[in-house]
């Protein structure tokens, strides 16, 4: 099988998941028909939206689904062994021909109590899908989520690359976080194996070890690049330019200049000096101005610096006041504008400040901090029950805003006039579909019993059916196409739901019909 198209196992769940559907199976409802929705109950990361992602894995699970001999035998080995040996002929039987999935279009924004997912079929075989399901949509829209409030607090014209898979939760969500990383907004990855599974672009120069594998000693041979020897050029260059700045040029380390004459030797097309091995101002970059000059003389340009340790912003900024002096003195009007890229524990904080005009920085990597979503580990989805045998389920809780919404419903997305979204509206499936320019009343989660009325200018369909029958319904965007429609959903999005601190909540109501049977439920299962 081939990598891009690896499926999860049916065995990637919890026991439980196989109790429950043994304990439906024995008591007669393998052919009852059940529907989950899966939805989370409050937006990630102290912000006001979260982003749909991990549908295209979930379909792929759904279309192989199936137990296959060894699974069973391992099922069979470790429940009880007085389980009826008829339960795993049954589990040999089964697929997902007969479940039916509607669901966010991936890269869609989401609110608490919206399903992402819906899941309907027979109640044993959509039961057994539940952690996968969950343990497929949770991290992808976790980090994809992350990306996009990175990228909204980078701006649009920062440069984001994703460089956390040695610092991601092993293999699997090391490439999951590329994946995601890419559709919540950020321009590339290092991860070379995402590349070529998921088209992303890549990124990637020379680190810390490959400068300080050189001593200065090594002879290195320019071949055809140059009519002369690079290396020597540069220390020519070298004299200029510690000139201009007032600085020793035994200051300049040799191992280092050394270091990036090879690389410019092995990529004259691609040159980017890493500044921070020795000394940024001291070494690194009269080094780097050395041999991008040296290269530039037989036409060839460096693409760029990278800064990876201390002030950041100071540096870049300094830096970027010695290109445009040696661009002046030296006549090479491109220096002034080559890129500077920063890395070094990025975060949310730290973004900000570098966004900001004027910081002179052009691209930002960011590892741990998007991979591994420290301020926050888990989104929390969950995946309830809210219809079984033709009828709607209610699970109430000491904790209220833990109660389910019962039945099988539909989601719209009402705008204003200006296309911007108000609110999420919630009905059950029988209702007609709300109308443009028609008033409403709703019941806005969380404002008690209080109802309001409202008419949309814009009433958008929110769920898309794409399983049913073993097939998929609807074809995937690429991924490429997935991130711009997120790109365009937060465009829309209000600015106030968008803050990174205190965003303004984003509105999720039920309809006057759903509101009705959620309370008739409540008060039947408290006996009132």
């Amino acid at each position: 099988m081939a990598e891009a198209e690896r499926a999860a196992s049916p065995l990637l769940t919890d026991l439980y998941q196989v109790t429950m559907a043994y304990g439906y199976w024995r008591a007669g409802r393998a052919r009852e028909r059940a529907h989950f929705d899966l939805f989370f109950r409050q937006c990630p990361f102290g912000g006001g939206f979260a982003l749909a992602a991990g549908l295209r894995d979930c379909l792929l699970f759904l279309r192989r689904f199936r137990l296959r001999d060894p699974d069973v035998d391992y099922l069979a080995s470790v429940l009880p062994p007085d389980t009826d040996p008829a339960f795993f002929d049954y589990l040999r039987g089964l697929d997902a021909s007969e479940v039916t999935v509607r669901a966010l279009p991936e890269g869609s924004l989401a609110f608490p109590m919206v399903p992402l997912l819906q899941v309907s079929g027979p109640l044993p075989v959509v039961q057994l899908l539940e952690t996968t399901l969950l343990c497929l949509v949770n991290y992808a829209s976790l980090v994809a989520t992350n990306a996009a409030r990175l990228r909204l607090i980078a701006g649009p014209e920062k440069r984001l690359l994703e460089m956390g898979l040695r610092r991601a939760q092993g293999p699997d969500g090391g490439l999951s976080a590329s994946v995601y990383s890419y559709l919540g907004g950020f321009d590339a990855t290092s991860n070379v194996l995402a590349g070529q599974l998921r088209g992303i672009p890549v990124a990637g120069t020379l680190a810390h070890s490959f400068i300080t594998s050189f001593s200065g000693q090594e002879r290195l041979q320019s071949g055809a690049l140059a009519p002369g020897d690079l290396s020597a050029q540069a220390e020519t260059w070298l004299t200029r330019v510690c000139e201009l700045l007032g600085r020793p040029v035994k200051d300049a380390h040799p191992g280092e200049r050394a270091a990036f004459v090879a690389y410019a030797l092995a990529f004259p097309r691609a040159f980017q000096g890493l500044l921070d091995s020795y000394s940024v101002m001291g070494s690194g970059l009269p080094n780097f101005l050395a041999v991008a000059l040296a290269l530039a003389d037989v036409g060839h340009r460096a693409i760029g610096v990278r800064l990876d340790s201390g002030d950041l912003i100071g540096q870049a900024q300094e830096i970027r006041r010695i290109f445009r002096t040696c661009a002046t003195r030296f006549q090479v009007p491109w220096l002034e504008f080559i890129p500077i890229a920063v890395s070094n524990n990025v975060d949310e904080a730290l973004l900000a400040q570098l966004a900001q005009k004027g910081s002179e920085v052009n691209l930002i990597g960011i590892g741990t901090n998007v991979v591994t979503c420290p301020l926050q580990p888990s989104l929390g989805c969950v995946y309830k029950l809210v219809a079984a045998g033709g009828r709607p389920r209610l699970k109430l809780s000491e904790e209220k805003e833990k109660r389910t919404l019962p039945g099988c419903k539909a989601a719209y997305r009402l705008g204003g006039p200006d296309g911007a979204p108000l609110m999420d509206l919630l009905t059950l499936v029988e209702e007609p579909p709300p109308q443009a320019g028609q008033e409403l009343r709703v019941w806005p989660l969380g404002s008690g019993e209080e109802s309001r009325t409202l008419t949309p200018a814009t009433v958008e369909t929110l769920h898309r059916l794409y399983f049913q029958r073993g097939q998929e319904c609807e074809s995937l965007p690429t991924l490429t196409q997935a991130r711009a429609f997120a790109q365009e959903s937060l465009s829309r999005l209000s600015s106030a739901h968008k803050r990174r601190e205190a965003p303004e909540p984003y509105q999720v109501a039920l309809s006057e019909k759903l509101h009705a049977l959620l309370e008739s439920l409540s008060r039947s299962s408290r006996g009132l």
